[in-house]
């Protein structure tokens, strides 16, 4: 038997595939490991890059409590519906984002602040049930609509990240309600029908901030699809040696996320690495690959990552919820907008 804690050592040779086995086959994520009880993490979340990084202080924010934002945009989209000249100003405000940073925050975007929060409940509360109970949605065929496991490239990356999490397709054809877990279907089911009808705006506006015809982006079919991840990191006792998310761009056309008030997030601007701070009630939208190849490079698609944030006087989870949008079928798109 295979033990997951184990170490390499000069009498023993370290089988990362072995371990790393031992460990899907728990069916139980990174919060069973957390539950057995850890002196300190396994060797197969250390991740080597991260602790380089730090070293040279790339990483010159990571506590996760700064007041600075960067300069990251904050839009409000007060009006973008009903009134002409301030739907002008968000446009602008929104190309600017999108051609500078490729990452901006969304203030009153009509998706009330108490479904927020529900939903985030629902991510946790789906995490924190009896393993038992999760066990049936445990599996890495990515064909199913709805499925958790921890890692979706645990096979293929370096360093594993310290993360479970919850996939549903949501998009353009979504799971049967049956199919959803029973402790978070209602508010699964709520928040993705507002997130869809708030992905549909933003396209308008990114259609606008191109030039084009409002409808344009939605009518090639950028948001068809819609993928949703519900992350949860468990309290971490060596948070410096590992992370959440690894450092990545996302495929598809570009995301909307919800991190919780203990934070992490940070997206990476001008060679540094940026705090994304809570704001309640704020949605975080990030452009994705697609988004640049389609504009042209006009948007721009930016380099996001999750921190684990320890708290000085408890071990606290984290939690962040990711829907991103693209294409019914991505492997058949490969044009780019016409001139």
């Amino acid at each position: 038997m295979v033990e997951i804690n184990s170490e390499p050592t000069e009498q023993s040779i370290y089988n990362r595939i072995n371990v790393l086995k031992a460990f899907d086959e728990t069916k139980s994520g990174v919060k069973g490991l957390v539950d057995s009880g850890l002196s300190k993490i396994p060797t197969i979340f250390i991740n080597e890059e991260y602790m380089l990084e730090r070293n040279n202080n790339i990483h010159n924010q990571k506590s996760g409590s700064s007041t600075n934002n960067g300069g990251i945009p904050i839009i409000d989209l007060t009006g973008v519906d009903n009134d002409p000249n301030l739907r002008r100003e968000i446009v602008k405000k929104v190309g600017e984002a999108c051609e500078k940073w490729g990452f901006f925050q969304i203030i009153n975007h009509g998706i009330p602040m108490t479904t927020l929060d529900e939903m985030m409940d629902g991510i946790r509360r789906f995490h924190e049930q009896d393993k038992e109970a999760k066990k049936e949605f445990y599996s890495r065929d990515i064909t199913r609509k709805v499925y958790y496991n921890s890692n979706f490239d645990l096979y293929l990356a370096e360093a594993t990240n310290w993360r479970d999490s919850l996939n549903c397709v949501m998009a353009p054809r979504g799971p049967l309600p049956q199919q959803l877990p029973t402790i978070c279907r209602d508010i699964f089911i709520e928040y993705s029908n507002k997130v869809m009808k708030l992905g549909h705006t933003l396209l308008e506006l990114f259609s606008e901030a191109l030039g084009l015809n409002r409808s344009y982006l939605e009518d090639i079919g950028c948001g068809e699809g819609l993928f949703m991840i519900g992350n949860y990191y468990p309290p971490c006792l060596e948070p410096d040696l590992t992370l959440g998310i690894s450092s990545h761009t996302d495929c598809g056309f570009f995301t909307i996320l919800l991190q919780d008030q203990i934070g992490g997030l940070q997206v990476r601007h001008q060679n540094q690495w940026l705090d994304v701070n809570f704001i309640h009630g704020a949605l975080i939208v990030n452009l994705v690959d697609m988004m640049q190849l389609i504009s042209n490079d006009k948007f721009i698609s930016v380099i996001i990552e999750c921190l684990l944030i320890q708290k000085v006087q408890e071990f606290q989870q984290q939690v962040s919820l990711e829907h991103i949008f693209h294409q019914r079928m991505l492997q058949g798109f490969t044009g780019q907008l016409r001139n």
